[in-house]
């Protein structure tokens, strides 16, 4: 499944949430907030990119809260919200999500739902173990919450870790912005990790939506939104194949 699907109507009417507009208050939020950022940044891959995604930037309770009630509205519109029965957020970036979310779906949509996260490293004292939060049980239904995904292999290092704690299945991945860019092959990275492994990969808005709603609003100069097109011409990957 492509995190970068056109809507459908079945999808506007679940929870009655319309995802055009949630994907625009969404982007709002991200750019007035400096979770998403426009320029010249040079990535850990060396590449020169004109934006830059960072959720750690928020650090406060009013915009961890808003960025759960996001989460929380993708997945009902998505029809993923009652599909897990945990939700997790992997170190460190995930925890904060996983916990709003799970905070923002049992305050606004009467979903219950458990969360966890992990450690880096297992702690030998105490309680012990590297899970923490609800205990993953088998034949837990996870949904793996997330802020971006650029080659896949943090997420697959994420697999590995919950599923060694129990027999579980991971239903899907949901990330905050989809970058569009390709992995190992010509596929987006979120299309690539879902064809492997055979797991969903969603997104609340992708990186050309933020940036045409942020050009629609006079935040994005054509100048700038130029670059953008022709960096994901150099680096985008296809949605699917």
């Amino acid at each position: 499944m492509s995190s970068n699907r056109e809507t459908t109507k079945s999808e506007t009417a679940k929870g009655g949430i319309d995802p055009a507009s949630m994907k625009s208050g969404f982007a709002d939020f991200m750019i007035r907030s400096g979770a998403v950022r426009f320029g010249s940044f040079t990535l850990k891959s060396g590449r020169a990119s004109p934006y830059f995604i960072n959720l750690g930037v928020l650090g406060d309770g009013e915009s961890i809260a808003r960025l759960g009630e996001f989460y929380a509205r993708a997945l009902v519109a998505y029809g993923l919200a009652e599909k897990p029965d945990i939700l997790f957020g992997p170190s460190y970036k995930g925890i904060p999500i996983a916990v709003s979310t799970a905070i923002a779906l049992a305050k606004n949509h009467g979903v219950p739902m458990r969360f966890a996260f992990n450690r880096k490293e297992a702690k030998g004292h105490g309680e012990g173990g590297l899970i923490i939060g609800s205990p993953l049980k088998d034949g837990d239904r996870v949904g793996l919450l997330d802020d971006v995904m650029t080659t896949g292999k943090t997420k697959e290092e994420t697999l590995d870790t919950i599923r060694s704690a129990a027999k579980v299945e991971v239903s899907y991945v949901l990330i905050a912005v989809d970058r569009m860019e390709r992995g190992e092959t010509d596929l987006q990275a979120t299309e690539e990790f879902s064809q492997k492994y055979g797991i969903p990969v969603r997104s609340i808005a992708n990186i050309r939506e933020i940036a045409g709603s942020a050009a629609a609003g006079s935040m994005v100069t054509p100048e700038r939104m130029q670059s953008i097109n022709e960096y994901l011409k150099a680096y985008g990957g296809k949605a699917r194949v």
